[in-house]
């Protein structure tokens, strides 16, 4: 995943921040709990937005530890529960697949930094893969859909961005609730192609100076990477409808204490995360960019 979805912690109150940072620092020792060590470096907020969707509404046991990002002072976390260690094993299942992609679609040199990380999360992956054969399965079906859609340099937005919401639509599956399955699927779709715009929004120029595919270059003819007023405005409405579609059925369901965090971040954080790319002041793990002060990192 790309680290997009996240809470406006500067406007949620002190009690709140500390309840996300446990939730991130939880999904943080599940994966290594679970999936070893290397899977602790694929650690974003996209999953532990999931996990916290997964969790019924009640927040898991808190403990305390030591751990790499805190070695001399221990840190409360939430302890391993089903949402934690379903969120742990699809996010190096999704992680695993994106690497083997970036293989395929870079050359040798450009290509080492896909390999590498691709044979450090082999391990990981074939224990969460045996765990969710189900989502591998889909995860890579998605993907094979992706990497077919991007040699036909399709300019379908709607064709790209489906694919990957149907892939973490299916990370829904598993919830034991029928009627939360439901709700999460239409959540995790609409939020899946609100991701995959964003991501290729944020990658715009980027790809338009290396010549890659890029499904906004074709549907807006943006050769240079450079948005036009008519295109920006047409694209933040497409993005925008997406959020409000996820809002819509986000209201279906009771989310208990984990409220306060979910609604910032969808009727506030998502916005913000948005306007911060289409701006060009919001940076992903990319050198040269401003980092927008609402996104800024938890731990």
């Amino acid at each position: 995943m790309f680290g997009y979805v996240r809470p406006p912690l500067d406007q949620l109150p002190p009690e709140e921040q500390e309840r996300f940072r446990r939730a991130y620092c939880g999904l943080c020792h599940t994966l290594r709990c679970r999936c070893g060590l290397p899977a602790r470096f694929i650690l974003n907020y996209d999953f532990t937005f999931l996990a916290i969707l997964l969790s019924g509404g009640e927040e898991p046991e808190t403990r305390c530890a030591r751990c790499v990002a805190s070695p001399l002072k221990k840190r409360a976390f939430c302890g391993g529960n089903p949402a934690l260690d379903l969120a742990a094993d699809e996010s190096v299942i999704l992680a695993y697949w994106q690497a083997r992609d970036g293989v395929e679609d870079h050359g040798f040199l450009k290509g080492l930094r896909y390999r590498a990380a691709s044979r450090a999360l082999w391990g990981s992956y074939r224990k969460a893969a045996a765990a969710r054969p189900e989502f591998d399965r889909v995860t890579r079906e998605q993907l094979r859909r992706l990497s077919e859609l991007e040699q036909t340099k399709s300019p379908s937005l709607d064709k790209p961005a489906d694919a990957f919401a149907q892939l973490l639509s299916a990370a829904a599956d598993e919830a034991a609730d029928s009627s939360l399955r439901r709700i999460l699927h239409q959540m995790l779709y609409h939020l899946g192609r609100w991701v995959y715009l964003m991501d290729a929004a944020d990658d715009l120029k980027e790809d338009a100076a290396a010549g890659n595919y890029n499904p906004l270059i074709y549907r807006y003819g943006l050769t240079d990477g450079a948005w036009t007023e008519e295109s920006r405005a047409s694209f933040t409405q497409t993005v925008d409808h997406s959020i409000r579609l996820l809002a819509t059925a986000y209201e279906l369901w009771d989310f208990g204490c984990w409220t306060p965090i979910l609604e910032h971040t969808i009727y506030a954080g998502l916005f913000q995360v948005g306007k911060a790319v289409l701006s060009g002041t919001y940076r992903a793990g990319r050198t040269g960019q401003k980092k927008d002060r609402n996104v800024e990192e938890t731990t």
